[in-house]
C-alpha cells in the first residue's frame, strides 16, 4: 500500500489523495443493499476474511462488542420459518428503540428509498397489498444463503450499539471487496425472541441488527435500483 503523502508536502491547494483512498472511494460508491440474492452459499474462507477484516473496527475503549451469529442451510430455513410464523403472531419488540418518528427531510429520504424500490419491483404507489408483500421479505433475508445476527453487551447501552454500526459498516465494504453482496436489515431485531430460541442469544445481549449476505442475483429488478446522498456540505459545520 502506497503511504499518504501529508497534506503540508502536497500545498495548501492540492486536494489528497492516495491509491488507497480511491479504492475505499470507489467501494463507497458502488456497493449497495442487495436486496435479492442466489441461494448458493460462499465458502467457508471468504466468510471468514470478511470477518477478519471487520474485527478492525475501532471501538469505545476498545471493547469490540460485537458478536455475530450466523446462520445458513437448516438452521436458517427453521429461523426463516420461524420469523414468519412471529410476524403474523403479535407485535414487534426490539431490544433497542426504534426512532420516535422520521421527520424533515429524514423523512423525505426514507420515502425517496421506498418509492424508488417500489418503482423498480413494479409496485404501483398506493398499493399497499403489494408493498406489503415486498416488506415480509425482509423475513425470508432476500433468498440469501447466510445471515449474520449482531449482538451487543446490553450492559454497554448505546455505545454498544454505535460499535456495531461501525462494524456492520465495515463488514459490508469488506464483503463487497470480495464480490459478496451483502444488506443491512433492521426489520429482524424486532423479533429478538425468535432468534434467541432458534440461535441461542443470550439475555445479556441486546440485538441490534441483521446482515443477510451472499452472491447477488445481478438480473432481479431490485438490485437495479440505487439510494442517493446528500451533499456532504449538508451534514458538516465549519466552525474556523
Amino acid at each position: 500500500m502506497t503511504a499518504p503523502t501529508p497534506l503540508a508536502a502536497q500545498g495548501t491547494a492540492a486536494v489528497a489523495t492516495t491509491p488507497a483512498f480511491d479504492t475505499v472511494s470507489a467501494l463507497l460508491h458502488s456497493r449497495y443493499s442487495c436486496r435479492a440474492f442466489l441461494p448458493a452459499p460462499l465458502p467457508r474462507a471468504t466468510i471468514e476474511r470478511i470477518l477478519a477484516a471487520a474485527q478492525r473496527t475501532a471501538s469505545w475503549c476498545n471493547a469490540q462488542p460485537w458478536q455475530l451469529h450466523i446462520a445458513s442451510g437448516a438452521t436458517l430455513d427453521a429461523l426463516r420459518a420461524a420469523l414468519q410464523a412471529r410476524v403474523a403472531g403479535g407485535p414487534p419488540q426490539p431490544d433497542l428503540p426504534w426512532p420516535r418518528e422520521y421527520r424533515g427531510v429524514y423523512q423525505e429520504r426514507r420515502r425517496e428509498c421506498g418509492l424508488g424500490l417500489y418503482d423498480a419491483v413494479g409496485i404501483a404507489r398506493g398499493d399497499r397489498a403489494a408493498s406489503a408483500l415486498q416488506a415480509a421479505q425482509n423475513f425470508t433475508m432476500f433468498g440469501a444463503p447466510h445471515v449474520a445476527i449482531v449482538t451487543s453487551d446490553e450492559a454497554l447501552g448505546p455505545y454498544g450499539a454505535v460499535d456495531c454500526g461501525a462494524y456492520v459498516a465495515h463488514f459490508l465494504l469488506a464483503a463487497h471487496s470480495l464480490g459478496v453482496a451483502s444488506i443491512a436489515q433492521a426489520a429482524l431485531a424486532a423479533y429478538p425472541d425468535v432468534l434467541r430460541e432458534v440461535l441461542g442469544i443470550g439475555a445479556d445481549r441486546n440485538v441490534v441488527c441483521a446482515i443477510s449476505f451472499g452472491l447477488a442475483d445481478a438480473a432481479h429488478p431490485a438490485n437495479q435500483f440505487r439510494t442517493t446522498r446528500a451533499d456532504p456540505a449538508s451534514a458538516v459545520v465549519w466552525k474556523d
